[in-house]
């Protein structure tokens, strides 16, 4: 048995929906530009180029959260409504048309964006991990194991802000698949259950503010529903 100096942290984990089991998380790896007009929105190339991926700590996941802390040292906090992939099978070098086999479930996520300190360390050409990686960033839905939903490669992707809509756009827009994505990914790391992919996002992102109201889904895959709160430190934005 496996000692430790000091107490070992709670291992980070998603909701599973109508069980009473968790799907344990191991990393977390974002896609970034799948869809044209996000990346036109962004002032790329939509060309299909391959995918490029980021990461986020696997504690920056929070399953059906009511409310998420406005982060600090930012001014524009950003939405970006995205399919989440729960692998629950491991894997190297998986070929697309096996790639399928290895997902345990789909649920529905938010990467929240830092956009200020994005675009500043764009600029400096520094990493992207403090725009990216930062308390609270990946909010998630509960999980929907693949033999519920099975394998949604079309559905409508959306997020309203205040009852406002601002994200729209379909799976089918994706210019990478999930299958390519799993593929592609394992060609670099041994993917492992409890891996988490999130797939990217459609136009549309937005800033938002202490007090606002988010509601995102994606069809055939679930909902997720929080608020914006004060920062952890107890100050508004």
């Amino acid at each position: 048995m496996i000692e430790y100096v000091i107490d070992a942290p709670r291992a980070p984990f998603l909701n599973v929906d109508g069980d009473s089991r968790q799907f344990p998380i191991r990393r977390v790896f974002c896609v970034g530009r799948n869809y044209s007009d996000h990346a036109r929105e962004m002032g790329h190339d939509p060309d299909r180029e391959p995918p490029f991926f980021f990461t986020k700590p696997a504690d920056a996941v929070v399953s059906n959260p009511d409310v998420i802390a406005y982060p600090p040292l930012t001014e524009d906090l950003h939405h970006e409504v995205e399919l989440v992939v729960a692998i629950g099978k491991d894997g190297v070098n998986i070929s697309p048309e096996q790639a399928l086999e290895h997902v345990w479930g789909y649920g529905v996520g938010i990467d929240l964006t830092r956009r200020d300190i994005q675009a500043q360390a764009k600029k400096m050409g520094r990493p992207w991990d403090w725009s990216k990686g930062f308390d609270e960033s990946a909010p998630c839905s509960a999980l929907q194991p693949v033999c519920r939903v099975g394998h949604p490669g079309n559905g409508t992707v959306w997020l309203k802000v205040n009852g406002e809509e601002r994200q729209r756009g379909d799976l089918a827009d994706q210019i990478w698949s999930v299958a390519d994505v799993i593929s592609y990914a394992s060609r670099a790391v041994a993917l492992k259950a409890g891996d988490l992919i999130l797939t990217g996002t459609p136009a549309g992102v937005g800033a938002l503010q202490v007090g606002d109201k988010v509601e995102a889904g994606i069809d055939g895959v679930g909902e997720l529903t929080f608020s914006i709160g004060k920062t952890a430190l107890g100050i508004e934005a």
